[in-house]
């Protein structure tokens, strides 16, 4: 029923929340007023957060509160706000167990190759969000596409969160949103994370969150079936990609923008 609705929005849907699950109290309050904006203006929500960060420049980041109490969380705020929620998973392991707690597994985009991972996440017959490698074209991403199919599990969404460029910053080529809604999957274009300037000296990724609302405009106007961005409330203090998150305050002000655009193309 999720990904069915996903997939007949006339406007476009939101993947959004914090980076991770940073205590017990902070993901309840993004929810509730991501809930209220989204209600309000009557866009799909999903609530994203990880419950664990496993892709770590540094042994001492953050990492999470503990597997089984992120988790909890997650699966709480779903029952609570009545919304969808979606968490990444690092191992064939971790498929099977989020599974219990949440209605989306995410694939993060260096293990979107990964054979192992995407079958157990497919044969969880769960909505299976692959993010696209910043390393692959968009075409190679219909391989992923197929062996989560090949599971007999039809309900598969691509996120493009951009292409290496040197080694430490990202582009984004708009032309991959139409060329991976070639596998007749919703599309969604990572705002934020396209953002990151990866592989920092102090081991640390930086960002330039300015451009969050140029990259979420285009990928609208190219006709993006959803927009990924994490937020918080005040992401200098964030305990895991800070550089690169919007502002919560900030979120409403950009949604009403993004239908604007949303409107004139779809009509």
């Amino acid at each position: 029923m999720i990904y069915k609705r996903l997939k007949e929005t006339k406007k476009f849907f939101l993947i959004a929340g914090p980076c991770v699950i940073e205590d017990e109290q902070m993901p309840y309050f993004i929810a509730e007023y991501l809930r209220e904006i989204t209600q309000k203006l009557g866009i799909d929500l999903i609530f994203k957060a990880s419950y664990r960060k496993a892709n770590r420049s540094r042994s001492d980041s953050f990492t999470g509160i503990g597997d089984e109490k992120g988790l909890s969380i997650l699966q709480d705020i779903g029952k609570k706000f009545s919304l969808p929620v979606i968490t990444d998973i690092h191992s064939a392991e971790e498929a099977e167990k989020a599974a219990d707690f949440v209605d989306i597994l995410q694939i993060p985009a260096f293990l979107c190759r990964q054979t192992d991972i995407l079958v157990a996440a497919a044969n969880t017959q769960k909505t299976v969000n692959i993010k696209k490698g910043q390393f692959l074209s968009a075409e190679a991403m219909r391989y992923a596409v197929d062996k989560v199919r090949q599971c007999g599990n039809e309900n598969v969404i691509l996120t493009d969160r951009g292409t290496m460029f040197g080694y430490q910053d990202l582009i984004v080529d708009f032309r991959s949103i139409p060329i991976m809604q070639q596998n007749a999957v919703p599309v969604v274009m990572d705002v934020t994370h396209s953002l990151q300037k990866p592989n920092q000296k102090e081991g640390i990724s930086g960002g330039d969150p300015q451009m969050i609302e140029t990259i979420a405009k285009a990928a609208i106007a190219v006709g993006a079936d959803g927009v990924f961005m994490e937020t918080h409330p005040n992401p200098a203090v964030a305990k895991s990609d800070g550089a690169n998150m919007l502002p919560l305050n900030k979120v409403e002000n950009l949604l009403e923008k993004l239908l604007k655009i949303s409107s004139a193309v779809r009509n």
